[in-house]
């Protein structure tokens, strides 16, 4: 080789581009040259050939939208000497990606929506590309908390589970630096929706809410982030026992708002419908007769089954002249019966029923002179015997003594 010849190679050396052998860690851009059984093949900068394993794309990626010819970033997990590949994971590049997004989001209160992939009985787990992140029971909407009767661990854990995979929008409240803990915010994310409805809300409206718990004594519904509550005695004019056979959960229904404080918002469904005492009170008044079926008995009485749902209670006292000892001798449930008001208060919500008041009273037993005669004297008291004198004694003289 000449001189002429070592020169020009030395010159083709030096303008050649500097090959940089990546090393674990690094994250690096690449072609895709092939997907074959979730394995992806990658061309590195036409200088290394790169593998990603199925286990390496992770779970936010759609394989279906990646084609040969496309640029992706991934992450150098180390070489395969026996097979000449760089080993690749696209999962643990995107897991960086997302932790840099998150951090941007949380600095800026920004709202995304995420779906959870999992739930335990704290709250539910959102898993994106292997680093599993936490929506707190604490956190999420009146819509989606748990409202469970005794707070059943079994009941709640159940409940949660139902929301897997459903789309929550959510603010970042907490980030930390190798990605570990972060934790998502429903309630956050909806705090200005739930601040302004809060202000126009007034006393007196009528507004469509969704019913989100229901418990012995209480439904709670929710509407634009607020929450409010029905009480059983709030839900219908008649006797309400379980609450649950006038609502489900996720079933809209209309309610008055009837109180408002900073911490309770108190709504009605009954004050929607007409006042059934006030219908009754045009209708009926005090000894009328009134005709309804019986709708359940008990220890101490029976209730009839009025217009809108008024329970008429007829007493123990109201059954029958005489011992009652069993009610359902006399009546049954959901037997049609006549019965007459003896109390009528419906600004208090009482009426008071009586079947005896229709039946007629037993006669007493009318007694002759004679029978009355004799009965005295039967009862008259023995004449006491006369007592015989009684003979007094005589002392025996005393004999005189001389001094």
């Amino acid at each position: 080789m000449t001189n002429k010849d070592l020169a020009l190679f030395e010159e083709l050396f030096n303008e050649s581009p500097e090959i940089k052998y990546p090393k674990a860690g690094d994250v690096i851009s690449g072609v895709i040259v092939k997907i074959e059984k979730k394995n992806i093949l990658v061309n590195v900068n036409n200088q290394f050939t790169g593998l990603v394993v199925s286990k390496e794309v992770g779970n936010t990626v759609d394989l279906s939208e990646l084609k040969p010819g496309q640029s992706i970033e991934v992450m150098v997990l180390g070489d395969s000497i026996e097979r000449g590949l760089l080993i690749l994971s696209l999962k643990r590049a995107n897991q960086i990606k997302n932790l840099t997004n998150l951090t941007k989001y949380h600095n800026s209160s920004e709202i995304i929506t995420v779906r959870p992939t999992e739930a335990n009985k704290w709250g539910l787990l959102v898993d994106i590309d292997g680093l599993k992140w936490f929506i707190p029971v604490s956190q999420l909407t009146p819509i989606h908390y748990p409202r469970v009767e005794g707070a059943d661990p079994e009941k709640i854990l159940a409940h949660l589970d139902s929301l897997v995979g459903q789309p929550f929008k959510v603010r970042v409240i907490n980030v930390d630096e190798d990605g570990k803990k972060i934790i998502f915010s429903e309630k956050a994310a909806i705090e200005e929706n739930r601040e302004k409805a809060l202000s126009t809300l007034k006393e007196g409206d009528i507004i469509e809410w969704v019913i989100s718990g229901i418990l012995s004594y209480w439904l709670f519904v929710t509407f634009d982030g607020l929450e409010g509550l029905v009480h059983v005695s709030e839900i219908d004019w008649g006797h309400v026992t379980n609450p649950s056979k006038f609502a489900k959960v996720w079933m809209k229904v209309k309610v008055k708002v009837i109180g408002l404080d900073s911490e309770k918002i108190s709504l009605s469904i009954k004050r929607l419908k007409e006042n059934p005492w006030e219908t009754l009170s045009k209708k009926y008044k005090l000894g009328d007769t009134i005709t309804a079926p019986i709708s359940r008995i008990s220890k101490f009485g029976a209730f009839m089954d009025l217009e809108g749902g008024i329970q008429g209670l007829i007493h123990l006292s109201e059954i029958s002249y005489g011992v009652v000892k069993d009610i359902r001798d006399h009546i049954k449930v959901w037997e049609e019966i006549k019965a007459k008001i003896i109390n009528f208060e419906p600004e208090k919500k009482r009426i008071g029923l009586s079947l005896k008041a229709l039946q007629e009273a037993p006669k007493e037993e009318v007694k002759t002179e004679s029978e009355e005669t004799s009965k005295e004297e039967v009862k008259a008291p023995k004449a006491k015997k006369e007592e015989k004198p009684k003979k007094e004694k005589k002392e025996a003289p005393k004999e005189e003594t001389n001094a």
